[in-house]
Formats: C-alpha cells, sequence, structure tokens
C-alpha cells in the first residue's frame, strides 16, 4: 500500500545554526559563570578561616553523586531507549497516510545520536543536581557510629537508624525513579518504532517490547518487596496515633506482620513478571499485579483500619501502655532529659517564710536583675552609641563576669558598626566601604544595679555603665575586664551583602576612621586578600561594584571583609550543625569574642517524639534569628564555636563527648573540632547553657516528666509553657482589669544569677523557666539549668503540687492592685509610655518570689528611652511596689531588704523602709502640696469607680467618674506647675564614654 513520504522538520540555514549555537554558549555561560565565580569567592574565604577542607570535602562528595546518580538515572534511561531501538520490527506497519507517528519516527531517525544521547544526558542532569543536594546523607553513611543503645522492637543499635537507614531508603527512591523513567523511556520508544500498536480493539505488543517491558516492570515490583523490608524499619518512627511517636499497637500487631506479607506476594509478582518474559505471556504478570493490588489494600490498609477501630480505640490505655514506655524512654534519651541529667524534687511553694529561710536564700536575694536585655536597648542607644554609625542590637545579652572574687551578672553589649546610621549625604560607596569599618567597644551594665531611684531627680533609673573602647587619641582603654582590642570588624548587625575593604591603603589615601581625632588602619588576619588585579576584578563581578577595580585607595595589602556575621560564619564553616539563634559577646583572655552555640540533630531517632524546632523555640523575645521549622527527634548541644571580633578567625570546640552524631561528623571533618581539652578557662567561665535547647528541653519536660502510661495517655498530668504576661500592654490599664484577652507568645526562659540547687549558698548561673498546667494558669514546675563550669548541663526540676499563681495570675494581680494602677493609669493619661520587664520567678526560703521590673519611656522628650521607674514584687498572696528591689521586698517579707545589697551609690543595704512616692517630680511648697493632694484624689475616685462597678449603682459610678476627672484636671494643673518651677527641672543624663 502506497504511503505519503514522511514530512521532517525544516532544515535551518548555516547562519542560523551558528547564531543559535552562539546563544547556546552565551546562555551556558551566564548560567554557570556566577556559579563558578560565587565558588571561587567561597573557596577564598574557607582559605581565609582555614576550613578550606571542608568546602573541598563538601563540593567533592556533591559533585560525586552528581555524577552517579545522574550516570544511574541516564544511564539506565540510554540503556533502554537503546534496547528499544535495536528490538523494533524491521517492518514498521502504518495506520494509514496520515499516520501521526510517522513524522516523529522520522525527525527522530534522522538524528538519534542527538535523542539517544541528548535525552539521557538531561534527564542525568535533571537528576543529579536534585540529587546533590543530600550529601550529608552519604557521608554519616560512610562515617556512622554506635550509639551503644538498641532500639526495643528489632534490637538494633540507634545507629542504623540514625545513619544506614536514611541512605538506604534515598537509595531506593532514586532506584525507583530511574526504573520509572526508564520505564516511561522504553513504552515511548516502542510506541516510536512500532513495537508497541494501539491499532484494533486491544492494540498490539512485539515479542521483544513484550519481554523488555516485563522485565523492566518486574524490576520495579522486586524494589518494591525491598521497599517493604525497609518498611518493617520506619514504623519506629510512626505518628498513627496523635498522642505519642513510635510503632503503636496496631503498627506492631497488624500493620509489621503485613508489611511482611506483601514482601513475599511483591517476590511472587516479580517472579511472574520474569516468567511473562520468558514465556511471552502476560496473563500470569496481570493476576501477579492484581493479587498485589489487592493484598495491599485488605492487608495493608482494611486490616490496620479495622483492628485500631474496633479493638485498639476501646481499650487504648491497655493496649498502648507498652508503646507509650518505649516512648517516654526514648524521648527522654534523644533530648538528654535522661536521669543522670535531671534531679527532679518537691517544693513547697510556701505563702509565708522564716528570716532564718529568707537568709539561707541570700545567694537569691543578693543578685536579683533588675535589667531586662530584651527592654533596655534603647538606653544603651542613648548613652553609649557615641556616633550615629554605631548601633546595638535590638536585644542585649545578659553574661557573668567576676568583680573582687564575686560573681555578678552584667548586661553586654558591642557597639556595632552600623553603616545605615551614615547620614544620609555622607552614604556613599567609600564611606560605606572604606572609611567607616568597624565598631568601637563594648558596653557592660550591671544588671541588678541603676544610678539611683527613678524618683530622686530625672537622672535616676539608668544603668551604670562601664566601657571598654578607643579613646578620642586612639589610645585602647581596657575597661573593668581588661580589653585588649575594642575594635570590631565582626558583629550581629552585619547583613548578608555587607563587606569592608581594610588593611593597606594606596599612596595618600585616607586611613578607616576611628575616633574624630585618629584613624586606623587594619592589621589583623582577617578578610581575603585583594591587592592584586586578578582578585579584584573576581570581586568587582562578585558584588558588582566597578569602584572596587579602579579605587586607588586599594593597595597590595588590602583585604575585604565580608562574612561578618557570627552566625553565618559558623554555619559555613560547619554546615552541619544547626545554631542557636542568640550569639553573644564576652571578654575572652582580653579578646571581644562572640560565642556561638552549634546543635546536632536528627529526625529519625526510633520511638522519640517528633518536635518542630522553629514552634518550640519561638517566644517574645525580639532580635533573635528563628530556627527553621523542620521537625526533629533528636538534640545535642555537641559544638561551641568562637567568633573573634576583630579578626573573624572561627574555632569549634568539643562540647559533648558522648554524642555519636557529632562523632560521626567528625569523621567526614576530621581536625575542623578541637577537644574541649583545648579550651580556655576563660572561655569555659563564659559558656551558657543554650536557649533554643533548654526551650525545647522545657517542651518536652512538660509531656515526659510522667512515668505512668496511663498518666500520660489521658495527660492529666501535663504542663505547659507559659504565654508572656508582660507584652502587648499597649492597651490601658482599664482595659485589662476588664478582662481583655489579647493573643500572647511564649515566656522566653531568662538567664540569672542565683542560689545553686544543690548548695543555696553558692552562686550559679542559670537559666531558669517556670512550667504551668496545661490549660490552667496556676504554677507546676519551676525548671533550671546551671551554666558554671562546675554544674553546666544539670537541670533541676522544682515540682508543685499547691495552688501558687502562675505568670499570668501574678501579672493580673500586679495590674489590678489599687497603688500600682492608680500610679500606673496616671503614667499613661500623661502620655508616659509604660513598659513592663521580664517577670522573674525565683525560689525563695521554700516559697516563690516574683519580681518585675516596670520602665517608662517620657513623651516629652525628643528621644525616647526606657527608664527604670519602680520594682514589681510578690510572695503569697503580698504585693511590694517601690522604687527600689529593697524597698519592694520589705513590703512582701520583712527582714527580706537586709539580704540586698545596697542600691544606692554608697553600696549601703537601707536601714528602713519608706513608703512608696509619688510618680511625680518633686516639687516645692503649695505646688507639691497641691499635686500631692491631687494623686490622692485620683487614687480615691479610682477606687470608688471600681466599687461603683462592682456594686451596680451607676449613680454612685456618674459621680465617680466627675470626681475622677476634676482630680485629674488638677492634677495637670499642678503638675504644669511643677514643672515651672527651677527645683523640678530634671537634667538628662550625659552620655558617657
Amino acid at each position: 500500500m502506497a504511503t505519503r513520504p514522511p514530512v521532517g522538520l525544516p532544515r535551518l540555514s548555516r547562519r542560523s545554526r551558528i547564531l543559535l549555537i552562539v546563544g547556546a554558549v552565551v546562555l551556558v555561560g551566564l548560567i554557570t559563570g556566577s556559579r563558578l565565580l560565587g565558588t571561587y569567592v567561597n573557596w577564598l574565604w574557607f582559605g581565609e578561616v582555614g576550613f578550606r577542607s571542608v568546602y573541598a570535602t563538601v563540593l567533592g562528595t556533591r559533585f560525586g553523586l552528581f555524577f552517579a546518580v545522574g550516570l544511574l538515572v541516564g544511564g539506565l534511561l540510554a540503556i533502554n531507549l537503546i534496547i528499544a531501538y535495536r528490538t523494533r520490527p524491521v517492518f514498521v506497519p502504518v495506520s494509514g497516510p496520515d499516520d501521526p507517528v510517522a513524522r516523529y519516527r522520522a525527525v527522530v531517525s534522522k538524528r538519534m545520536k542527538l535523542f539517544a544521547i541528548g535525552l539521557p544526558v538531561l534527564v542525568g542532569l535533571i537528576a543529579g543536581t536534585s540529587a546533590q543536594t543530600e550529601w550529608q546523607l552519604l557521608q554519616l553513611f560512610l562515617n556512622a557510629t554506635q550509639f551503644g543503645v538498641n532500639d526495643p522492637e528489632f534490637g538494633h543499635d540507634i545507629g542504623f537508624y540514625a545513619f544506614q537507614l536514611p541512605f538506604y531508603t534515598w537509595v531506593m527512591s532514586w532506584l525507583f525513579i530511574a526504573t520509572a523513567v526508564a520505564f516511561v523511556g522504553a513504552v515511548v520508544s516502542h510506541y516510536l518504532f512500532g513495537g508497541i500498536r494501539l491499532a484494533g480493539r486491544g492494540g498490539q505488543l512485539s515479542g521483544p517490547s513484550r519481554t523488555h517491558l516485563a522485565i523492566v516492570a518486574g524490576t520495579f515490583i522486586l524494589l518494591k518487596a525491598v521497599a517493604y523490608f525497609l518498611d518493617r524499619y520506619t514504623l519506629l518512627f510512626s505518628e498513627r496515633n496523635d498522642k505519642f511517636d513510635g510503632a503503636s499497637y496496631t503498627d506492631l500487631n497488624a500493620v509489621l506482620p503485613a508489611k511482611l506479607i506483601l514482601l513475599f506476594i511483591a517476590v511472587f509478582c516479580a517472579i511472574a513478571f520474569f516468567a511473562g518474559a520468558v514465556l511471552r505471556n502476560l496473563q500470569l504478570p496481570a493476576i501477579a499485579t492484581v493479587l498485589l493490588v489487592l493484598s495491599s489494600i485488605l492487608v495493608g490498609a482494611a486490616w490496620p483500619a479495622v483492628l485500631e477501630q474496633f479493638s485498639v480505640k476501646p481499650n487504648a490505655i491497655e493496649k498502648e501502655a507498652e508503646p507509650i514506655n518505649r516512648n517516654i524512654a526514648a524521648t527522654r534519651q534523644a533530648f538528654g532529659l535522661t536521669e543522670d541529667k535531671v534531679e527532679s524534687k518537691p517544693y513547697a511553694g510556701k505563702q509565708n517564710v522564716s528570716l532564718d529561710e529568707l537568709k539561707s536564700d541570700q545567694a537569691t536575694l543578693g543578685n536579683v536583675r533588675l535589667l531586662d536585655p530584651a527592654v533596655i536597648s534603647k538606653t544603651f542607644t542613648q548613652f553609649q552609641q557615641l556616633r550615629p554609625f554605631y548601633a546595638f542590637p535590638e536585644k542585649l545579652d545578659v553574661d557573668r563576669y567576676k568583680v573582687d572574687q564575686q560573681l555578678q551578672d552584667y548586661i553586654v553589649a558591642v557597639r556595632e558598626l552600623h553603616t545605615a546610621g551614615i547620614p544620609s549625604g555622607q552614604r556613599d560607596w567609600i564611606n560605606q566601604h572604606l572609611i567607616y569599618t568597624h565598631g568601637n567597644g563594648m558596653v557592660f551594665a550591671e544588671a541588678s544595679k541603676v544610678n539611683s531611684p527613678a524618683d530622686e531627680g530625672g537622672n535616676g533609673g539608668y544603668p551604670v555603665f562601664e566601657v571598654a573602647e578607643v579613646g578620642q587619641n586612639g589610645e585602647v582603654k581596657p575597661g573593668p575586664f581588661g580589653v585588649q582590642q575594642p575594635r570590631t570588624y565582626y558583629g550581629e548587625m552585619g547583613s548578608a551583602g555587607d563587606y569592608a575593604i581594610v588593611g593597606g591603603r594606596g599612596e595618600g589615601a585616607p586611613g578607616e576612621y576611628d575616633t574624630d581625632g585618629s584613624s586606623y588602619t587594619y592589621d589583623g588576619k582577617g578578610g581575603v586578600r585583594i591587592g592584586g588585579l586578578f582578585n579584584k576584578l573576581v570581586f568587582a563581578a562578585a558584588y558588582g561594584e566597578r569602584n572596587i577595580l579602579f579605587n586607588s585607595a586599594i593597595g597590595d595589602d588590602s583585604r575585604i571583609i565580608f562574612n561578618r556575621n557570627p552566625r553565618d560564619r559558623v554555619e559555613a564553616v560547619a554546615p552541619w550543625l544547626t545554631v542557636d539563634g542568640d550569639p553573644y559577646p564576652a571578654v575572652v583572655d582580653g579578646r571581644i569574642t562572640w560565642i556561638v552555640d552549634g546543635y546536632t540533630t536528627l529526625d529519625n531517632y526510633p520511638y522519640a517524639r517528633r518536635t518542630a524546632l522553629g514552634e518550640a523555640t519561638n517566644d517574645s523575645l525580639p532580635g533573635v534569628a528563628q530556627q527553621p521549622d523542620r521537625e526533629i527527634s533528636y538534640i545535642r548541644n555537641s559544638v561551641k564555636a568562637t567568633v573573634d571580633a576583630y579578626d573573624g578567625s572561627v574555632t569549634l570546640y568539643e562540647m559533648d563527648k558522648q554524642d555519636p552524631v557529632l562523632k560521626a561528623w567528625m569523621g567526614v571533618f576530621p581536625g575542623t573540632v578541637k577537644a574541649n581539652s583545648e579550651m580556655s578557662q576563660s572561655l569555659k567561665e563564659h559558656l551558657r547553657y543554650p536557649e533554643d535547647l533548654f526551650k525545647v528541653q522545657r517542651e518536652m519536660l512538660s509531656e515526659y516528666h510522667v512515668d505512668n502510661p496511663r498518666d500520660f495517655y489521658s495527660g492529666v498530668s501535663f504542663w505547659d509553657v507559659p504565654s508572656d504576661p508582660t507584652i502587648d500592654n499597649a492597651t490601658t490599664i482599664e482595659a485589662q482589669q476588664q478582662g481583655v484577652q489579647q493573643q500572647r507568645d511564649r515566656q522566653p526562659p531568662f538567664y540569672v544569677l542565683a542560689g545553686d540547687p544543690a548548695d543555696a549558698d553558692k552562686v550559679s548561673f542559670q537559666l531558669t523557666s517556670a512550667l504551668v498546667r496545661l490549660n490552667r494558669e496556676f504554677m507546676a514546675s519551676y525548671v533550671t539549668v546551671g551554666s558554671d563550669p562546675d554544674n553546666y548541663g544539670k537541670i533541676s526540676v522544682l515540682t508543685l503540687n499547691n495552688e501558687a499563681k502562675g505568670p499570668q495570675q501574678i501579672q493580673t494581680t500586679f495590674l489590678t492592685n489599687g497603688e500600682v494602677s492608680g500610679e500606673l493609669n496616671l503614667l499613661t493619661q500623661r502620655q508616659t509610655k509604660v513598659v513592663y520587664g521580664n517577670l522573674l520567678t525565683l525560689p525563695v526560703g521554700g516559697g516563690l518570689l516574683y519580681v518585675e521590673p516596670i520602665y517608662i519611656e517620657r513623651a516629652s522628650q525628643n528621644t525616647q528611652f526606657p527608664q527604670l521607674f519602680k520594682v514589681l514584687v510578690s510572695f503569697g498572696d503580698k504585693v511590694g511596689y517601690a522604687p527600689t528591689l529593697s524597698q519592694a521586698l520589705e513590703e512582701v517579707l520583712t527582714g527580706a531588704a537586709a539580704q540586698v545589697p545596697g542600691e544606692d551609690n554608697n553600696g549601703q543595704p537601707p536601714t528602713s523602709t519608706p513608703s512608696a512616692t509619688p510618680t511625680t517630680p518633686p516639687a516645692d511648697g503649695q505646688q507639691g502640696t497641691e499635686l500631692q493632694q491631687a494623686v490622692k484624689d485620683i487614687q480615691t475616685a479610682l477606687s470608688r469607680v471600681k466599687a461603683a462597678q462592682a456594686s451596680g449603682d451607676f449613680a454612685e459610678l456618674g459621680s465617680a467618674y466627675k470626681a475622677l476627672d476634676e482630680a485629674t484636671k488638677r492634677f495637670d494643673t499642678a503638675s504644669a506647675a511643677s514643672t515651672q518651677s527651677p527645683s523640678s527641672v530634671q537634667p538628662s543624663p550625659t552620655p558617657t564614654g
């Protein structure tokens, strides 16, 4: 039968082919050029920090996976395409003159090499690019270690699940993909070359195509049998039951046997496909496939569902007891909450204590922190910024130092460079990258001390600052803790694209800004050399900045400093670590050093609870990097990293010697993590137990302190992290008294200096948190963990069984107190912003002491910044409210003031307890009398309003509001008059440094 000759694609002219080739080369160059440029810049940077071996290992592993997986997927596709082409029918029947396949068959036949090579290469490139991101799986598999703990079901070491099983399942996934792609390629090829015809009722398959496709399909089914075998182990990560993680009763007694049954059926099905290929009969494979599908539905899905619904759920507590016990034990092990690390003991939660009991907790009472690091950043900025291009982070840090052999906690902050603060008229490229290159110094403020009470004049309620910095003449002022080099080139304020060019300058070029009277030339080892023409070209291209190439100030010894954030530097040199969100500065051996905590994590610890890291570490603290919201089931603070603020050098120290995950990574990157013994004593004295780890652990403790499976299943004994009662207080005090509910974030843990749980007479630096009962606001427990070298990581849990008030209830008690609400209302009416500091919970004398500083920001000033105004204290059912901590303590605990070091400049404790003073500045004569009377009248009117609301007497309520309005007007009049009096003028504090 005659047919019309197939029509091919139109041929391109020689010029068109050349243009297409040139365009393709340019496109590939643009895509690969930026990657090559970035790779070279990274190569230089890793060489600068001394971790080039890390980068080389990562690159080598990624390239290896790229080629291996690309060759597997692309090669298997190529082999099947070749087989399909070589087994094509000699004579290809056509269905008619308009056969739609003929045209494409002709095109492929004319460009056989292009399709036979190009298509597999393209598929291989895509597969390899996707696979190379999983380099960590391969390296952990090759460097696997033993945990020394076996799973309770199969008896395998946990290392099998952490390092080997993830790699096996990953390999299986790529084998499935490669086989599926090969099968699709074979089907299309056989159809294109006539091995498969769709003409007729059921279509036709040639003998070779039937054999070929049956073998490929049989291979896929055989891989499925292997997957069923591995699925048995993944049951230990099951999330079938929403009350616990790990294999449930149904998983162990229905799903696990089903996996074995399906495994044997899959093997039989694969054999049927191979037999069908030999016998050239597809009936047997078809019957086996139907059997596998039906078995998957009945055995793999229906039977477990029936068992769960009719046997397990009606008897869940008894059926799930053993899995819950396994879940509790595994979770405690995975999150570091075993008995050797956590000590729990009951706590009385007394309402009244004796003077002797108070004296036993002098270490706590004498070190109550008054300065909130999340509040006073603007105060640091006001008094210690010096120049607009310096800045402090939004949240400051707490650390401790020894002063006269006594441990004292400090609020600390580095005065960092902030180029966005350069005046707009001076914000050019030279100033941003060549002149203003570094910060100046570190500021310290004793955390439990202010210069004077706020009501003793306008200068009161501010931190007592101590500074290490460069003086106006360029001389180094070491400050109280011996800082040898106060210039800081690396810090938290550095952004991802920020860079500075420092060091040797060209002839006649200006130096780096140091102070108004001096300049500086960087002499450290940080940064990449940029003096050569080639490196200038590289960085000019990398940053898209031609000035790097042509600026004459860049000399032969110049260096370019980039990647300046300590957290980013640690993440780069240790890509296997999860880095804590809050690095902090410390003076270590005379140098300003950033300390960064690093975690090793797993997401596949058998039977352990899986938790979202981002959600578990989220709280109300501002200015803290948010963790990724990925699930983990194991975490260890295995590494402490340091970053020198002057030269940027990064050092990793082993912190958890027993961590198998750390041992595996040390095998991957040998020599990059130093032994714990190499850590200096000065550094050990400034280590803090990391916040993110503690947040995860307290969330786990809220449930996994329960030992009894029955109680665990019911959840009756669970705890919860309280919401922060001190945030979102923009509403008026009256609105809060009326019960306005607002969405609040979790209360963060707090660093405090307090009595050691094991020795009340010893002062220790701790990270603490209150926990309340689930869905109730009563206190359930107080959790603290030590940070000092001799008690680091020791967790103490004080459990309460009485109805002690929790943070939210205490805040309500504070704000409904007549004296407190009256004074704060007056401040609000005068447009003075009230800021609530951190509400600290402290165990004292067998009871719970709550301390909350109150700050104010005066709206009348051009620059607003917090000033410590009053201190709120609660113990039992009493509330103390006074300008100083000792006065407030004395109102709730008689004799407590004697346990608190003096808050005045003489350092002596007060001998008496003065009454609460007015919130207004002191006034003279008649003005002062009128002002005080107005305050009393307002308080009386507020009491009348509250009483009338409670009784429902609307006439009395109207009269009370009228009296309140009149008293407020008298207060405003007297306040305005007192402001004009010379004796009541409040001078602003003079900035220091």
